[in-house]
C-alpha cells in the first residue's frame, strides 16, 4: 500500500471578507497517497484554493490539523521543510519566476536551499528534460510563450525535489495548445517519476486524467472517488454549478433516452467502444 503524505484532520479555515467572516473550509478530513493524482474541482468560492494553501503551510488551520510528512503544518518549526516538499503552482507563471534566464530561474530554489553548487546543475538539467524545455534554457522568460513559462515554473519547483506538487488553477490563463503541454509533462512525471500530484482546475477534461476526483462546496468535500465514479452522477454534478465531460453528457441523454444503458464514461474511446457494440 502506498504511503500517506498528507493527511487532514477535521481542517477549518476562516477569512474576512468585507468584514463578516467567511468559512472556506469547513472540517475537511482527507489523505494523499504517494504518486497519486488527485483533481480538486468547485466553482469560484468553494474553497478549494484555501484548501490548497493548507497543504503546503501557506495558511494554517484554525482548528484541526494538517500533516504533511508526519509535521504538524502549525508548528511554525516545520513551515519550510513542508514548503520544500509540498511545491504550489500559481495561476500566473509571471508571479513565480524571478530569473533573467529559464536556467537561472529554475536554479533559484537549490540554490536558496543550500542545495551545492554541482547537484543544483544536475537538478536544473533534470528538471528542464523533465518538463521537456532543456533547449530554452538560455531564453529569456519573458520572451517564452504562457505554456513554456508554466513549465518553468514546474521545473523550478521540481528542482526543489518535492515529494508532491500542487497545481492551483496553473493552466486556467493558457491557450488550449499550452494547456495541453503542461498536461502532458505533469501526467508524465506522475507516471514515471511517481510525482505526487494535485492539480485543482475547472477543465473537466484535465479531471479525467485523475486517479481520484475530490468535488469541494462551501468548503466541504460533497463527493470523491475515480473519475468514471464521480461523473456517473450527472445530475448531482450540474447541480453543484459544475460540468461533466462531452462525453458523459452524451451518455447521459442516450441513457435517458432508454437507448444505453451504461454510467460513467468519461472518455471518447470508452464511449466509441460502448456505442460500436450497440451498432453491431
Amino acid at each position: 500500500m502506498q504511503d500517506i503524505i498528507i493527511e487532514t484532520i477535521d481542517a477549518e479555515y476562516t477569512y474576512q471578507n468585507h468584514d463578516y467572516p467567511v468559512m472556506a473550509v469547513d472540517g475537511v478530513s482527507m489523505s494523499v497517497r504517494q504518486g497519486e493524482f488527485i483533481v480538486v474541482l468547485g466553482r469560484n468560492g468553494s474553497g478549494k484554493s484555501t484548501f490548497a494553501r493548507l497543504l503546503n503551510a501557506l495558511i494554517t488551520p484554525d482548528s484541526g490539523k494538517v500533516i504533511v510528512l508526519g509535521m504538524d503544518s502549525a508548528k511554525e518549526e516545520n513551515t519550510w521543510e513542508i514548503r520544500k516538499n509540498v511545491g504550489m503552482i500559481f495561476q500566473n507563471p509571471d508571479n513565480q519566476i524571478v530569473g533573467t534566464t529559464v536556467v537561472e530561474d529554475v536554479a533559484f530554489g537549490p540554490e536558496n536551499l543550500g542545495v551545492p553548487p554541482a547537484e543544483i546543475k544536475k537538478r536544473v538539467v533534470q528538471a528542464l528534460r523533465d518538463v521537456g524545455i532543456y533547449a530554452l534554457m538560455e531564453r529569456a522568460p519573458h520572451m517564452l510563450s504562457g505554456g513554456q513559462k508554466q513549465k518553468v515554473a514546474i521545473a523550478g519547483v521540481l528542482a526543489m525535489k518535492p515529494s508532491c506538487i500542487i497545481l492551483d488553477e496553473s493552466t486556467s490563463m493558457l491557450d488550449p495548445i499550452g494547456r495541453k503541454e503542461v498536461l502532458d509533462a505533469i501526467v508524465q512525471l506522475n507516471k514515471k517519476e511517481n510525482l505526487t500530484v494535485i492539480h485543482i482546475t475547472h477543465h473537466m477534461d484535465e479531471a479525467c486524467l485523475a486517479d481520484r476526483v475530490i468535488v469541494v462546496e462551501n468548503g466541504r468535500i460533497v463527493s470523491q472517488g475515480t473519475p468514471s465514479e464521480v461523473f456517473s452522477d450527472v445530475e448531482k454534478i450540474e447541480g453543484l454549478g459544475l460540468d461533466v465531460p462531452q462525453v458523459t453528457r452524451l451518455m447521459y441523454n442516450l441513457r435517458k433516452a432508454g437507448l444505453v444503458n451504461e454510467t460513467g464514461i468519461i472518455t471518447v474511446d470508452q464511449a466509441a467502444e460502448r456505442l460500436g457494440r450497440l451498432l453491431g
